[in-house]
């Protein structure tokens, strides 16, 4: 007889791959790899026999099971002690269940070559990064209020019902993996920076390398894949965390898509340089020579099960030898050329490349000469790839963006770690300034002791914490020794001697016992040795810095792996059919001739949809001037309201802002339900589902609900484009507002059909247990992704599509728990007695 549990899985259609299973690697299978397919969402999601939850203890095996063979005296006994029938089953309601999650933290420029030659040794990263393995509930965050209120504090709905709890019964298991890559890998990190990037300001005639520098982003996603692929680490969530060295030259560098801003105008006032992009034929192959390193030949993997902390230079030799003949050819390329070259080379490569978003931008603004809405994007030390990886470079920036006039989570220049602050402040502190510190420490621990009548033993115990604290701040972890530390540790000798004097009979006991305590303490201390020890030393300053580093990678678990949801059932259907609205007010004779791209549209909304499912699109026009019915929806809709701004200077604005309600536009849409012309084909199907995407385009500014271009709903997603090419919007990057192009919300519409879909929020977002509600955190809303804030990029990076898949997962898990718990409760309220079990027998 088939098992329940096979039943149950055969049911709902889910097959979980066991490419990630916790007898295998992190990030390499079993076996051979299989080329040119990419992995299943479910090999992240192990719910095989042996997993946590799906036991043989906790379900049966099959029905047979809660069968007896004997039904004699003593069943009859056991039956009716066990006081209900959930009981004699030996049935518990389901409380938790576990998600097992692969994430590798990977370390470059911590083997003593990065960034202040700062050196992580194989314990500390067991110590504060392995050890950072994490179970916490998976969490949906309830209907949010307006985003923006008096103090840009998230408002949720706490009121309302819901279909699944807030924190849920699924828990993720996350099992981390720190790595630490060689000195090689470090070199081609630093090489790659150096070759990618180029001066931000094209307006400076000065030869000089100081200011600042962008590094392109997309040349840097072909060297970050590369590695993944040549490690095998595809099917793991891979954080890499940078600390390459700074070059002197240049004082700052950051990551970004696409041009700089004057860069860009440059662009606009060179015809010429138009001219010359637009009858250029293919991109040249040198541009794209790092696309050869995609896939290096890998044959001899290491070991089936991925298990390195340190790795070794062979074991990256090939990978490093491909990717410094891969940058000398682009060196070479950009050898001798002139800012106009730089700049042709640099729009070719994305628009002829793979980034739809950038070309649909590039190819309409070229022909049309009309650039006002291409605006640079921001400069930013962390990013989002468009696989299962990002990176945080802790020698770039640092960078700020996040509300206009901050508020909760905003990144500042502070939010992450800082090598140069707190590795590099201890390693450069010079002999006088040690001995400055130490006369400040004895001048404050002996102004605190004052004039008091202390006695000596007193004073000494003043005295060796005065020695201990400076020790462990300054002597402790330093490669080279201060001569003040030599003397310390002789006046510690001295110190001890003193000590153990009051040992003897002669003192009182209270000055005996603080003496032997004192003594005690220093028994285990190494603070001033030159014994070399297996693992450096620990100070202050690198705890302090390693426990940074743990939040910001803790957070990179919240914020981009597992994120939060939004509150609702999101169900799996066969297919999704996009029902695509486009309102304009008057009559247009096609959909050709509306002011957007339809292609453009719909590529982005297939990107949301998994493999295995179908998409389906239907297109309509509905002019207002010919359907009343449609136009007074939207003219009841239809609101203006003043809001006040403040803006990133710091002035105070107030501002008349138009936009459509979306409450009362949904409820007048519902209305018109039975409209011939706003139903699909599938609208009641099970295997498919609808989704209506009300697209109104105007000529003046519109917003929804004030801020929004675009609002996912119950039933449906409204969105809103409108004339004004550069909006203000109330975030900030780098001191500089964050222009909006309302004539194209592709982005914002994917970012709120992915919501209506599988619950997808903005990046900012997690829900916290603490606060019971909704918090936020901009350091991770990075990214050229429909749910980031600092690109206007919306290519569907893979942590988005697995969170696709999951919400569909976790939803199905999370209502088939509420059955068997339902179901299990009912059989605790049936009391058990001889009777009843007469009954059962018989049946």
């Amino acid at each position: 007889m088939k098992s329940w549990r096979s039943k149950k899985v055969d049911e709902y259609g889910i097959h979980f791959s066991e490419n990630l299973s916790g007898d295998t690697s992190n990030g390499a299978p079993f076996g051979n790899r299989k080329s040119g397919k990419s992995p299943s969402v479910f090999s992240l999601f192990n719910l095989k026999e042996k997993s946590r939850f799906w036991s043989e203890s906790v379900i049966r095996s099959g029905y047979d099971d809660l069968e007896s063979s004997n039904a004699g005296k003593f069943d009859v006994i056991n039956y009716t002690k066990a006081g209900n029938i959930a009981n004699h089953l030996k049935l518990l309601e389901v409380d938790s269940l576990y998600l097992p999650v692969p994430v590798n933290f990977i370390f470059i420029g911590f083997e003593g070559s990065g960034n202040k030659e700062f050196k992580l040794n194989a314990e500390e990263l067991e110590r504060w990064f392995t050890k950072i393995d994490h179970i916490f509930e998976h969490t949906r965050i309830p209907k949010i209020g307006e985003i923006l209120t008096p103090f840009y504090k998230i408002s949720i709905d706490q009121e309302r019902r819901h279909h699944l709890p807030m924190i849920s019964h699924i828990n993720y298991n996350f099992s981390v993996h720190a790595i630490q890559m060689s000195e090689k890998v470090t070199s081609i990190f630093e090489r790659a920076i150096n070759v990618l990037g180029r001066k931000d300001d094209v307006s400076s005639t000065s030869d000089d390398e100081i200011g600042l520098w962008q590094v392109d982003v997309d040349m840097m996603d072909v060297v970050v894949t590369s590695l993944v692929e040549y490690l095998q680490l595809e099917d793991a969530y891979n954080i890499f965390i940078l600390n390459p060295k700074r070059d002197a030259k240049r004082s700052k560098y950051g990551y970004r898509r696409g041009l700089s801003k004057t860069e860009m105008d440059f662009l606009k006032e060179n015809k010429s340089l138009q001219d010359r992009i637009l009858q250029s034929g293919n991109i040249p192959d040198s541009v794209l020579a790092l696309e050869k390193i995609k896939r290096p030949l890998y044959e001899k993997h290491p070991m089936a099960k991925f298990s390195w902390t340190l790795t070794e230079e062979t074991d990256t030799i090939e990978w490093h030898n491909r990717c410094q003949d891969a940058l000398n050819n682009v060196e070479k390329l950009y050898q001798g050329k002139d800012t106009a070259d730089i700049i042709q080379s640099k729009v070719l490569q994305f628009l002829k490349g793979k980034n739809d978003d950038l070309k649909h931008f590039s190819e309409k603004d070229l022909k049309s000469g009309d650039f006002s809405g291409f605006q640079a994007e921001c400069l930013t030390d962390t990013w989002i790839g468009n696989h299962r990886w990002a990176f945080v470079d802790l020698s770039a920036g640092p960078f700020s963006w996040g509300p206009s006039v901050g508020g909760e989570g905003v990144r500042t220049e502070q939010s992450l770690p800082n090598v140069e602050k707190t590795i590099g402040a201890v390693a450069e502190i010079s002999e006088d300034e040690a001995e400055d510190r130490l006369q400040e420490a004895i001048q404050e621990k002996f102004a605190v002791l004052g004039d008091n009548d202390n006695h000596a033993v007193d004073i000494l115990l003043a005295e060796i914490d005065i020695y201990e604290l400076f020790a462990f701040k300054h002597c402790k972890g330093r490669k080279v020794k201060l001569a003040l530390c030599e003397e310390l540790d002789e006046r510690m000798q001295d110190l001890k001697n003193e000590l153990q004097s009051y040992e003897s009979e002669e003192h009182e006991e209270s000055h005996k016992k603080k003496a032997i305590d004192a003594l005690k303490r220093m028994e285990n201390w190494n603070l001033f040795s030159d014994a070399n020890e297996e693992f450096q030393n620990y100070t202050v300053a690198r705890d302090t810095f390693l426990s940074q580093m743990g939040a910001t990678l803790w957070g990179s678990l919240r914020h981009i792996i597992s994120p939060s949801l939004a509150d609702g059932a999101f169900h799996y259907y066969d297919k999704i059919s996009f029902q695509l609205f486009f309102i304009t007010q008057e009559k247009t004779r096609s959909i050709k001739q509306l002011p957007l791209d339809l292609k453009s549209i719909m590529d982005g909304l297939s990107s949301l949809v998994l493999p295995s499912q179908k998409v389906q699109f239907s297109p309509h026009m509905l002019p207002l001037s010919e359907d009343p019915a449609l136009a007074m929806a939207f003219s009841v809709a239809r609101r203006a309201a003043a809001v006040p701004l403040l803006l990133v200077n710091g002035t105070y604005r107030k501002t008349v802002r138009s936009y459509l309600d979306s409450s009362i536009l949904q409820h007048q849409l519902q209305r018109l339900t039975d409209h011939v012309s706003l139903k699909g084909s599938h609208a009641n199907s099970r295997s498919t589902l609808e989704i209506p995407i009300f697209w109104f385009i105007h000529g003046d500014a519109l917003l929804v609900d004030k801020h929004y271009q675009a609002k996912a709903l119950s039933d449906m997603v409204i969105v809103v484009q409108s004339e004004p090419s550069s909006w203000e919007s109330h975030l900030q990057c780098n001191g500089q507002p964050l222009l909006w192009d309302l004539r194209r919300p592709t982005k914002a519409a994917l970012a709120a059909v992915s919501e209506h879909l599988a619950g997808l929020l903005p990046l900012h977002l997690v829900y916290s247990q603490a606060h019971n509600t909704a918090i936020e955190d901009w350091i991770w809303s990075v990214g050229c992704n429909p749910l980031s804030v600092t690109s206007p990029g919306w290519h569907v990076s893979q942590f988005q599509s697995d969170t696709i898949a999951r919400s569909y997962i976790l939803t199905t898990l999370e209502e088939s728990i509420q059955l068997v718990n339902s179901a299990i409760h009912l059989l605790v309220m049936e009391r058990t007695s001889g009777t009843d079990f007469q009954a059962l027998s018989v049946t």
